[in-house]
C-alpha cells in the first residue's frame, strides 16, 4: 500500500478539559470510536474505518499518536524511515502522561478525554449510544470507556496494556478497580456484552489477560482467538493485528470472519436497537 490522502474523511478537532486533538470522521448513523494502533491511524485502520461506515456507522478516528494516513510499511518510506517512525510512536506513547502503559488496575489518564468525544460524537450522531474499538495499546481503552452508559458497543481488538513484561501484568488489564466495577455492573444489569480478538501465539496479548476477562465479566466476554497460521503472512510483524495488518479479506477466512463479527456488534447494538427504538415511539396524532 502506499500513503492515504485521507480523501472521503471529514477533519476536525474536539477539545476537552484543555486538550484538544484532531478528529477524522466518516459516515453517517450512531457513532463507533475507532482507535488506532502503534503507530497511529494507517491506510488499514483507514479501511476497517470505511467498513464501519458502510453499514449505517459513523466512524469517528481521533489522532492519539502519529501522522494520520501514513503507510509504515517500508516499501513506502524505506526502512530506515519506517522503523525511525514506529519507534518515535512507541516513545511519545511510553513518555506521555496520558497512556498507562506498564501499571496494571490502572485507567490511562486519556480515557477520560476519549469518554467526553464519545459523548459529544453520540450527541451530534443520534442513535441509541456508542460502539469503540481499541487496537493494541488503545485495546483496553474500550473496556475502560464501557463504564459510561453510553457506550454500548466495546470491541478490544488485541489489547496489550498493560505490557506483559511479568506474569502480574500479563494477567492484568489497564483499567481500574472503579471502571471494572462499574462495567461489570452494566454487564448484569444491562446486558452489556464486550468482545476481544486476539492470535493464540501472540505475546503481546497472553491468553492469562483473556482469562481475567472471563473471570471479571463472565459470558458478557465473547473471545474471538484465532490460531496464528489464519494470519495474513504479507504482515510485517508476527500475528497480532485481527482488523488490520493481518486481516486476510476473503470470504470463508477466520480472521474476515472476526471483521463481520465486529461489524454485526455494531449492527445489532447501535443499528438495530436504533430501528426498534424508532419502532416503539408512538407517532404524534394527526390533526383534524
Amino acid at each position: 500500500m502506499a500513503d492515504h490522502d485521507l480523501s472521503g474523511f471529514n477533519r476536525s478537532t474536539f477539545t476537552h478539559n484543555g486538550a484538544t486533538r484532531r478528529i477524522l470522521r466518516r459516515g453517517t448513523g450512531p457513532a463507533v470510536i475507532v482507535m488506532a494502533e502503534i503507530p497511529g491511524i494507517t491506510p488499514k485502520v483507514l479501511e476497517f474505518a470505511e467498513r464501519v461506515a458502510a453499514i449505517g456507522c459513523t466512524a469517528v478516528l481521533p489522532v492519539l499518536f502519529g501522522t494520520p494516513g501514513r503507510d509504515p510499511n517500508p516499501e513506502a518510506h524505506g526502512r530506515l524511515k519506517s522503523r525511525a517512525y514506529i519507534a518515535s510512536a512507541m516513545w511519545n506513547v511510553c513518555v506521555s502522561r496520558e497512556f498507562t502503559v506498564l501499571a496494571t488496575g490502572k485507567t490511562s489518564p486519556v480515557v477520560t478525554w476519549l469518554r467526553a468525544l464519545a459523548a459529544d460524537e453520540h450527541e451530534r450522531c443520534g442513535g441509541p449510544g456508542v460502539g469503540a474499538v481499541g487496537m493494541c495499546l488503545t485495546g483496553g481503552f474500550a473496556l475502560a470507556m464501557a463504564a459510561d452508559e453510553r457506550l454500548l458497543a466495546p470491541v478490544l481488538s488485541q489489547p496489550s496494556l498493560p505490557l506483559p513484561l511479568t506474569r502480574r501484568r500479563s494477567a492484568g488489564f489497564d483499567i481500574s478497580a472503579e471502571d471494572l466495577a462499574a462495567v461489570r455492573g452494566r454487564c448484569a444489569r444491562e446486558g452489556l456484552q464486550v468482545m476481544g480478538l486476539r492470535f493464540r501465539g501472540d505475546r503481546l496479548v497472553p491468553r492469562d489477560r483473556f482469562a481475567f476477562l472471563r473471570r471479571a465479566l463472565g459470558d458478557a466476554f465473547t473471545a474471538v482467538e484465532l490460531d496464528d497460521s489464519t494470519a495474513n503472512p504479507d504482515a510485517l510483524m508476527p500475528p497480532h493485528s485481527v482488523l488490520t495488518e493481518h486481516l486476510i479479506d476473503e470470504p470463508g477466512q477466520p480472521t474476515r470472519a472476526a471483521l463481520d463479527d465486529v461489524l454485526d456488534l455494531f449492527r445489532t447494538r447501535l443499528l438495530e436497537q436504533a430501528r426498534g427504538t424508532a419502532a416503539e415511539t408512538p407517532s404524534a396524532p394527526e390533526e383534524a
